[in-house]
C-alpha cells in the first residue's frame, strides 16, 4: 500500500441505507478511489442528529433492514481492501433500521441489580448476532458516560446511570457479549458526557472537572475499559479547559486529552475514533476543507467517523503526519479488521431472531420494573373494583394497550383513554371521574429524550396534577425516569411503579405484577427529584 492508501484506512465516511442512487454511486467512488477504512451506516439523512433543527421529516422504510445487506455486499465489492463496516447500535439495529429486533435502553439496563448483569450480555450478545446477520462487525456502543446531570439533553436515557461502578461493570457485559458473538465495542463518550447540558451534535458542552475529580469519576468506566482490553474508545466533542491549558478546544481536537490522558497516563493502545466530525461542535470551525480531518488525526484519532472531506483530508495528513504516526493508527485498524474476521473473508453471519429477543426483554422486564411508592394493598383496589369504584386511564395509547387490556382481563373495570389531547373531552372525564376512589394510570411517555418535557402536553400535567389530589391513583409510567421530576404532586400517588420501555413484553409483565401483587426488584439508576 502507499502512504495516501494507508491514510484512506482511517475514513469512515457516513452513508445512509434510505439514500439515493446518485449518492450510492458517489460512495463507490470514494471506496475505491481512496481506499477508505470502513463506512458509517446511518438510517437516512433527515434522521442525521445533526439535522434535528431543519426538523427535516423521516421517512419510513420497512425495507431497510433489505436495503442495508444489500448495500453492505455492494459496498464491499467496490473495496480493494475490505471495509470495517460500523453504526451507531446502542439498544441494537432498531437504533438506526425499522423492522428489527430492539432491546432495551441502558437506563433500563441500568435498572437491574447487580446480580442480574447477565442480562446485560445477553443484550451485547444479541446486538452482536443480529449486526453480523446484515454484515456489520463494529457496534460503537455502549456508553460509558455517567449521567450525574438530570438537565443532560443528549445522554440520560442512553447510559447506564450515575453510579460509575455499575456503569463500568454493565459496560463491560455488554462488551463482552459483542465480543464473544464477534464484533467489536467502543466506549463513549471520553473523557466523559453525563455531566454536560449541551447537545454537542449543536454545541460544545464545557466540563469543568479538573484531573482529579474526572479520574475519581468521569473517567473510572473508562480505565476499567483499558483495564479489559476494550476494542475502541470514542473521543467526545466536549471541552475540558482544566485538561488543555484553560482552552475550551473538544477533546476531539486535544493532543492533551488523547495522546497525554488517554495514551500515555492512562496507558490505552487500542484503537481511538472520533465521533462524528459533522457534528457542529466542531465541523464550523475550519473554512479549509480537509483541515478538520488533519487536525482530528492529528490530535491521536485513528479513525475519522462521518469524515465529509475524504480526498482534501488525506491529502492534508499526507503533508503533515510522520511516517510512524502514520503506521500507528493504520496497524490499529489493521489488527480490529483480522479480529473480526474480514481480512480473511472468515466471519460467520448472525440471523434475526426476533423470537430471542422477546424472550431476552421479558426478562429483563421482569427484573428491571421499580417501586418508588406504594402505600395500598391489593385487596383494597379489589374491595374498590367489587363497588364499581375503580377506574383504568390511558395516556398516550388507546384502552387497547397489552398492559390494560391484562388487567382488564382480571378487573373488568371502566377504561379511558386520552390518545391524543386534541379530541378528549377534559371537562367531561373530570366529571366522570368524580365518581371513581381509584385510578390504574398508565403514562406512556411520548420521547425519549427531554426536549419540550418529552412531548408531554400541558394538559396532561395538569390533569394528573388534579387527579393525584383527589384520587387514589396507581401510576405505572412507561418511559424515560426523568419525566417524574415534571409531574406535579407525584409524591402524592398511591403506587408508583417505572416500568421504563413501552415494549409489549413490558407493558404485560408491568400488568402481572400489578395483579398478582409481587415484588420489584428494580432500582433507579439516576437521582429523581419527585415533587
Amino acid at each position: 500500500m502507499t502512504q495516501a492508501q494507508k491514510i484512506g484506512q482511517f475514513f469512515f465516511p457516513a452513508v445512509f441505507i434510505n439514500d439515493s442512487e446518485e449518492n450510492i454511486q458517489a460512495t463507490e467512488e470514494l471506496i475505491r478511489k481512496y481506499n477508505i477504512g470502513g463506512l458509517t451506516f446511518f438510517h437516512s439523512r433527515a434522521s442525521a442528529a445533526t439535522n434535528y433543527e431543519s426538523k427535516k421529516k423521516i421517512e419510513f422504510n420497512d425495507d431497510s433492514y433489505i436495503r442495508l445487506k444489500e448495500l453492505i455486499v455492494r459496498y464491499q465489492k467496490c473495496a480493494s481492501t475490505p471495509l470495517l463496516m460500523s453504526i451507531d447500535a446502542e439498544w441494537g439495529l432498531a437504533m438506526r433500521v425499522e423492522k428489527t429486533p430492539q432491546y432495551p435502553y441502558a437506563i433500563t439496563l441500568g435498572a437491574l441489580p447487580e446480580e442480574q448483569k447477565d442480562l446485560v450480555y445477553e443484550v451485547g450478545k444479541q446486538i452482536a448476532f443480529d449486526l453480523k446477520s446484515a454484515g456489520i462487525h463494529y457496534n460503537l456502543a455502549p456508553l460509558a458516560d455517567i449521567n450525574n446531570n438530570p438537565n443532560n439533553p443528549v445522554i440520560g436515557y442512553r447510559s447506564f446511570g450515575e453510579d460509575k461502578n455499575k456503569v463500568a461493570n454493565f459496560a463491560l457485559e455488554y462488551l463482552r457479549g459483542m465480543s464473544d458473538a464477534g464484533v467489536l465495542g467502543c466506549l463513549k463518550h471520553f473523557p466523559g458526557h453525563g455531566n454536560t447540558n449541551v447537545d454537542s451534535h449543536l454545541g460544545l458542552p464545557v466540563l469543568e472537572e479538573n484531573l482529579e475529580q474526572l479520574l475519581a469519576n468521569e473517567l473510572y468506566p473508562f480505565i476499567k475499559g483499558i483495564e479489559n482490553d476494550v476494542d475502541s474508545i470514542m473521543i467526545g466533542h466536549l471541552a475540558v479547559p482544566a485538561l488543555n491549558e484553560g482552552k475550551n478546544t473538544s477533546a476531539t481536537l486535544s493532543k492533551n486529552i488523547i495522546q497525554t490522558l488517554l495514551r500515555e497516563q492512562l496507558g490505552y493502545d487500542g484503537l481511538v475514533i472520533s465521533d462524528a466530525l459533522n457534528m457542529h461542535s466542531v465541523s464550523k470551525l475550519y473554512d479549509i476543507k480537509g483541515q478538520l480531518e488533519w487536525e482530528a488525526f492529528n490530535a491521536g484519532n485513528d479513525v475519522l467517523c462521518f469524515a465529509e472531506n475524504v480526498p482534501e483530508g488525506i491529502q492534508a495528513i499526507l503533508e503533515n503526519a510522520s511516517e510512524e504516526r502514520i503506521e500507528e493508527s493504520y496497524n490499529r485498524i489493521l489488527k480490529c479488521k483480522e479480529k473480526v474476521g474480514i481480512i480473511t473473508d472468515n466471519q460467520p453471519k448472525g440471523n434475526l431472531d426476533f423470537e430471542k429477543a422477546a424472550a431476552l426483554n421479558a426478562e429483563i422486564a421482569q427484573f428491571s420494573i421499580t417501586k418508588i411508592i406504594d402505600t395500598i394493598d391489593f385487596e383494597s383496589i379489589q374491595k374498590a373494583n367489587s363497588e364499581k369504584k375503580t377506574a383504568q386511564l390511558s395516556i398516550y395509547k388507546n384502552a387497547e394497550n397489552k398492559f390494560s387490556k391484562t388487567i382488564n382481563s382480571k378487573l373488568h373495570c371502566p377504561q379511558f383513554a386520552i390518545e391524543s389531547i386534541v379530541d378528549f373531552d377534559f371537562e367531561a372525564f373530570e366529571k366522570i371521574a368524580a365518581s371513581f376512589n381509584y385510578l390504574i394510570i398508565s403514562l406512556f411517555v411520548p420521547k425519549a429524550k427531554p426536549l419540550n418535557q418529552f412531548e408531554i402536553d400541558d394538559a396532561i400535567f395538569k390533569l394528573l396534577e388534579k387527579l393525584l389530589t383527589t384520587k387514589k391513583c396507581l401510576i405505572y409510567v412507561f418511559g424515560n425516569p426523568y419525566v417524574l421530576s415534571l409531574i406535579p404532586n407525584l409524591s402524592k400517588a398511591s403506587r408508583l411503579i417505572q416500568v421504563y420501555q413501552d415494549f409489549e413484553e413490558f407493558q404485560i409483565n408491568a400488568a402481572e405484577q400489578f395483579l398478582s401483587d409481587s415484588k420489584c426488584t428494580g432500582k433507579l439508576p439516576v437521582f429523581i427529584d419527585i415533587q
